[in-house]
């Protein structure tokens, strides 16, 4: 698949590839890792969605879309009574990511496109996008996806990604594509889209972390990214 072949390109190039040894620890990584601050931004926003998960204190059935290498399913699969799906259309990571976790015995690996119908008789308690959601062209159609996958009372959550004001998006995706040429794969930048935060009003939504508050601001916190969660 030509996305996943650029894809992986693009991340070996980022030095975003990591070694079983490497991949066990994530999020934690040396201090002198390249990408430590973004890790840092990582570690606190999965310790903000398992604190939240596991204090619902019941059985879920936990999906994640564009697991990668399932660092993040593996850390939700640490919550007592869940049932995580990790789920990629990127075989490479997919791959390492069942060879490393393959202890957890309620963390389970699938190849796929959600588009796709692979999962269309599983229901979830919880349907995670976490640095994904910008791979898919449109978002309102994966979000209505994803809510028809989640039982009655499920939750839809979308972290680590940024969502954009309107005047915003053209400069974004110049900023993109200028990225991705001077990384030396510039077709990626047709793989990457821009979501604006209007979008999210057609849904039952709540943004449970608000990045760039006066608080945050004041008490130290730069994360970038917002949690947005939508219920059905």
């Amino acid at each position: 698949m030509l996305f996943e072949k650029k894809y992986v390109f693009t991340r070996s190039l980022e030095s975003r590839i990591y070694t079983d040894a490497e991949l066990i620890r994530l999020p934690e990584v040396d201090v002198e890792h390249c990408h430590y601050k973004e890790w840092m931004i990582r570690k606190r926003s999965v310790r903000r969605l398992t604190a939240y998960l596991a204090a619902k204190r019941r059985p879920l059935e936990i999906l994640e879309i564009g697991c990668g290498n399932g660092w993040l399913s593996h850390q939700l699969a640490g919550i007592p009574g869940t049932e995580v799906t990790a789920m990629d259309i990127n075989f490479t990571e997919l791959q390492q990511g069942a060879r490393v976790f393959s202890d957890d015995p309620n963390l389970h690996f699938v190849q796929g496109d959600i588009r796709s119908g692979v999962l269309a008789d599983s229901l979830f308690d919880c349907i995670l996008l976490a640095a994904s959601i910008q791979y898919f062209p449109s978002l309102k159609k994966t979000i209505y996806k994803c809510l028809s996958q989640l039982t009655p009372d499920g939750e839809l959550h979308i972290m680590d990604t940024i969502f954009y004001q309107p005047w915003e998006i053209a400069e974004a995706r110049q900023r993109t594509t200028a990225y991705y040429t001077a990384l030396g794969c510039p077709e990626m930048a047709d793989f990457y889209f821009h979501h604006c935060a209007n979008e999210l009003q057609s849904f039952h939504h709540e943004v449970k972390f608000k990045p760039h508050t006066l608080l945050k601001k004041l008490i130290g916190i730069r994360d970038p990214f917002p949690w947005v969660l939508i219920r059905k």
